[in-house]
């Protein structure tokens, strides 16, 4: 996979980094932990300009982001937790479907630029979104928050770690999985507060 990001970054430049990031977030298992770090090594040897990597990657988390939201605008739940039951169904399932709208409902706004930061959910976390027929100016913006911060702290790694880029990958997992727990605990601490009698 890395000699094939590689390849597309090397041939398209900065539009080839956004188009694997769209495609990341349409299809997870591509992670953008391997995709940015690359592109910011490629860009410290001067292959391309920095800034037009990390406008390009935010660009393509952006444009993956609104088809799953299309596709939970479109769709709706009802539909959508039908097909989440078939095996050939490939972008989420009824568990994770119904988890995902349960939190969006709950937290939407701040939940939507969070998960950004977390491997499955960021690409997961756009279709309550289009379920709940979130305003789509306030999504955008903070898919674009969320986004931009992420592909900001790849990039930068690579472009700072230069020949060492893959070495960001060993924080990757760990980071997102942080983030993670952190969302999980105060998820449970507010949960907590709504419980606890008055």
């Amino acid at each position: 996979m890395t000699d094939w990001i590689f390849d597309v970054i090397d041939q398209l430049g900065p539009v080839g980094v956004g188009m694997l990031i769209a495609l990341e977030t349409l299809v997870p298992p591509i992670p953008s932990e391997l995709i940015l770090p690359l592109a910011g090594f490629r860009a410290r040897a001067g292959a391309m300009h920095p800034v037009l990597v990390w406008v390009s990657a935010t660009v393509g988390a952006v444009a993956g982001s609104l088809v799953l939201y299309w596709v939970g605008a479109r769709l709706g739940y009802d539909r959508l937790h039908r097909l989440a039951g078939k095996r050939w169904f490939l972008l989420t399932g009824q568990r994770d479907l119904e988890r995902g709208r349960r939190l969006f409902q709950r937290h939407g706004s701040w939940f939507v630029a969070l998960s950004r930061c977390v491997p499955i959910l960021r690409s997961l976390v756009s279709i309550p979104a289009g379920i709940e027929r979130m305003r789509l100016p306030k999504f955008v913006l903070l898919t674009t928050a969320g986004s931009g911060v992420w592909n900001a702290l790849f990039i930068g790694a690579g472009w700072l770690l230069a020949e060492r880029w893959q070495q960001v990958e060993r924080f990757s997992a760990p980071a997102g999985t942080a983030v993670g727990v952190l969302l999980c605990a105060g998820l449970a601490v507010l949960v907590a507060r709504k419980l606890r009698p008055s």
